[in-house]
């Protein structure tokens, strides 16, 4: 069989020259364990779905590549090569733009020392907007601004819910004062951006169409409050997965920012917002020993494969580490990773169930979907891409960093 050819889609990450391991059109049966599987096909319906669903809403969408972290599935996801894009990182954001990624945000308040790392990618000709929310946070952008003559664009972070950063919509004085400053200093005040993260808390339909509209109304307040003071708004940016998938009405709002769903994980599903079969990423792993007493099967992939992620311990349904599928991607009856240490997954029934534990052997291999997609993509440095037979048609690379 030939050897692959790798699609390189940035200069070498250190580590790059091994993807050559895999086989093109190969089975799973080929390739090293642990490893990455990302379901190709999944992947385009999720993004083709979402994009549609936010088309009829009337708004753009800026994927949010911070799961992802890989060029080829941005490409995928965005809507021209030159974006608009989300990073969560600023090695997200120099990856994208050395890949002629324009439009980017970069989604995490921003930190004074890190201006300079900005402007830099700047130079290169992306358009990198920052978000803040504080004084102090803007007082460094316009005291930067000026000494360096770059007019950093920002977005002033609104608080939605609760649930992390930003200033409370109803804060009309600071909101108005951040503004001010961040005009007189130079910069170029681009807008507002929230994001509803308690709705990943939320499993009821009604309950994340709530949230959704409790987003817009912040969103929309906060706008309005910079208008009425003369203050430019053009950009009203909300986003999670969740809220993306139940919003109802987004008057008001210019673009929403989604990206976990693009692959979906066992979190998600609990939470309603991607269904368990659109699930487009799952861990290869290879079964190395068993405890018959103990009705365990062992494998090669532990949290250092699948992260120590437990997120759906909080919901009504306990996916443990995983929940093992057989290597079409179907899943097990009641079968989980009930435990892992660090090279190692314990796989045993759920506890309560009836059902019985299967037969695979020493050398059987199986595929784990992950309770968070973020958390266990951040373990590899490269996709396995399958095409529709459930081959390897691609090895994708992926970054990581900050």
């Amino acid at each position: 069989m030939p050897p692959v050819t790798i699609r390189q889609t940035l200069p070498a990450e250190p580590g790059a020259a091994l993807l050559g391991r895999a086989l093109l059109g190969t089975g799973l049966d080929q390739l090293d364990t642990p490893c990455l599987l990302l379901d190709e096909g999944k992947l385009r319906a999720n993004l083709e779905g979402m994009q549609a669903r936010l088309a009829r809403l009337g708004v753009a969408f800026r994927p949010h590549l911070k799961t992802a972290k890989s060029l080829d599935v941005g490409r995928i996801a965005m809507t021209a090569p030159e974006g608009p894009a989300m990073v969560s990182t600023l090695r997200e954001a120099e990856y994208f733009a050395e890949a002629g990624v324009r439009d980017l945000i970069y989604g995490v308040g921003i930190a004074p020392a890190k201006l300079d790392r900005v402007s830099a990618i700047r130079a290169q000709g992306a358009d990198l907007a920052l978000i803040l929310d504080s004084l102090e946070q803007a007082d460094a952008v316009a005291a930067h601004a000026r000494s360096g003559s770059d007019a950093l664009p920002v977005l002033i972070e609104v608080d939605a819910d609760g649930h992390r950063s930003g200033v409370a919509p109803s804060d009309r004085d600071l909101l108005v004062a951040i503004g001010r400053r961040l005009v007189a200093g130079g910069a170029a005040l681009r807008g507002v951006l929230l994001h509803a993260g308690d709705s990943y808390a939320l499993q009821d339909g009604a309950a994340l169409v709530a949230a959704a509209e409790a987003e817009r109304v912040a969103a929309v307040t906060a706008a309005e409050t910079l208008r009425a003071a003369d203050l430019p708004c053009p950009v009203v940016s909300v986003g999670s997965t969740p809220t993306a998938r139940y919003a109802q009405d987004l008057t008001g709002v210019t673009e929403v920012r989604a990206g976990v769903f693009m692959f979906g994980d066992l979190y998600q599903a609990g939470v309603g917002s991607v269904a368990p079969a659109d699930l487009a990423l799952s861990v290869l792993a290879t079964v190395i020993g068993h405890q018959r007493a103990k009705g365990w099967i062992i494998t090669d992939a532990g949290w250092m494969a699948l992260s120590r992620d437990r997120g759906t311990a909080r919901q009504a349904v306990d996916q443990g580490y995983g929940v093992v599928c057989d290597l079409a991607g179907r899943p097990y009856p009641d079968l989980v990773v009930a435990d892992a240490n660090q090279e190692h997954g314990i796989i045993a029934v759920r506890r309560g169930s009836q059902a019985t534990l299967p037969d695979l052997p020493i050398g059987a291999r199986v595929r784990v979907l992950p309770n968070h997609a973020c958390a266990t993509g951040a373990q590899h440095d490269r996709y396995h891409v399958l095409d529709r037979f459930g081959r390897v048609a691609a090895v994708w690379p992926r970054i990581n960093g900050w």
